[in-house]
This record gives structure tokens, sequence and C-alpha cells, in this order.
């Protein structure tokens, strides 16, 4: 089948793509040079009827949950989303949503303009029949290029090789660690699955809770604290998927310790 999966480039997108390869689909991808163009909708949906996909993986976004430029998130998390949403709606083919943990916040609304502009993408995808996923903590191979957006552990893991202090941040915040490989199965899950999930938003975390201790104990780094008032604004103390909204027969299979293991080996032999 031929299958467009917007952000193949990124962390997510990318491993996405090399799984689908490797069940023998075409994919094709969408990056952000579209928006660079004069009319940029117009562009979009004129990409959208000439490359025809199947079956539409929206995985592409802003994923600087700091950022605060309105129209810069509008363009790239909302409106895209609503027209390519609206356009697999009027096609009749299966729309996957890569949607985020963080829409939640801490009192169960959003708190942060990433997480608002999720909310509203999830929200317009459910109405057009498509299928959202909240990804709670990712982390694997890939991830390399994300910079501050990259996964605790690989930062942690890089300035331990680099010499570097780690320094987590005090109160011992919780996270639902989850290993990329169950985020690409999920969305598979979806896929194969998109007539009883459509319409919907499901959570893709493991439904367990780990400090960044126990993280950092498992990979044998030390670590010290930062003061309080390091801690940014409206951050969140605890993430953990509810197993009540997991997709029927979908679990994460990675545990913690055996998927650090795993990214640990990968980055020791450099294979990024």
């Amino acid at each position: 089948m031929k299958i467009l999966v917007t952000g193949n480039k990124g962390f997510i997108g990318a491993a996405l793509q090399r799984r689908l390869e490797e069940m023998a689909h075409e994919v094709v991808g969408i990056e952000e040079w579209i928006f660079d163009r004069v009319r940029w909708k117009d562009r979009l949906t004129d990409y959208l009827h000439d490359i025809a996909p199947e079956v539409v993986f929206h995985v592409g976004a802003c994923s600087d949950t700091q950022n605060t430029n309105l129209t810069y998130m509008m363009e790239r998390n909302v409106e895209s989303t609503f027209l390519i949403a609206e356009w697999c709606e009027y096609k009749e083919i299966p729309f996957i949503y890569s949607s985020s943990a963080s829409v939640t916040g801490s009192k169960n609304i959003p708190e942060t303009l990433y997480a608002w502009s999720k909310k509203l993408g999830e929200d317009f995808t459910n109405r057009c029949n498509g299928v959202s996923l909240r990804y709670f903590n990712v982390f694997g191979n890939g991830e390399q290029h994300k910079g501050k957006m990259a996964s605790m552990i690989y930062q942690s893991y890089m300035k331990h090789k680099n010499g570097e202090e780690v320094k987590l941040f005090p109160k011992k915040p919780l996270r639902d660690f989850i290993y990329i490989e169950d985020v690409v199965n999920a969305n598979i899950h979806a896929w194969e699955n998109y007539d009883l999930l459509k319409g919907c938003w499901w959570n893709i975390g493991t439904s367990y809770a780990h400090s960044f201790e126990d993280v950092l104990n498992l990979m044998n780094i030390p670590f010290t604290y930062t003061n309080e008032d390091e801690i940014p604004a409206n951050y969140q103390f605890f993430t953990e998927a509810d197993p009540r909204y997991l997709m029927p027969d979908w679990k994460a299979k990675w545990k913690l310790k055996d998927a650090i293991d795993d990214y640990v080996k990968i980055l020791n032999n450099d294979k990024l």
C-alpha cells in the first residue's frame, strides 16, 4: 500500500517508516518545507491529491513543549492537522494522529501552548473519525537530533559519556517511559484495528511510572539535584497511562530495564 507518514525524518516518523517498509509498503513523507511555500494549505492539499495515500500517519509537528510562538504552533500543529484529517475523512481513508499525554497536564487540562495544540488536533481528529494516540515519554534510537527535546535517558547518557554532571529536578518527578519499538507497534495496531478504534483517543504508555532516579540507577549513572527554582513553570511531576484507555489487545511489550539495556547497547556501539 502507499502510506503517507508526516514528519518521516523525525524520531518517531523515521522509525515508523522503517517498520512499514519492512512490511513491504511504499512510504512517502511530508516535511516542514511545505510551510515555506506561498499558500501552503493549497500546496498541501495538492500534494495529498498527487500522492493519493491509502492511509496517513500524521506524526509531524513542532515537538518543543516550551515553544510560545502562537503562529508557528498553529500552522505546524493545528491547521495542518485539521486539513489532513478532513481530507482523510473525505477520502474515507485511515488517519492516525500522534497526540501527547501532555494534553492532560497536571490538572486534567492542557497547560502549555504545545499541549493545547495537541488537544485541538486530537479533538478534530476524533470528530473526523480518526484515531488519536497519546504518547507518553518516548525514548529510543533515532532521537539524537532532538536536542533539548530528546529524552532524559539520551541526554543523561551523553552527559555522562562526556564527563558532565547529571542533575535532576528535586521532588522526584515520575514518568511513564515507553520505548520507541512499542510506539511503532501501537501505530501499526491502530491501523490494523482502525474500524474498532476510530473516533477516540488512546493512551500509548506502559501504565507504570518510574522516577528519574530509577532510570539513572538502571544506567549506573551518578546524579545530583538542581535547585527547586530551576523547575520550569507548568512542569508535570507525574505521568502514567491509565490502563482503562489503552487500545484493546495492545500493551507495551518492553519493560523499562530491558528497553534501557537495549538502547544503551545501541548507543555504546554508536549505531545512531
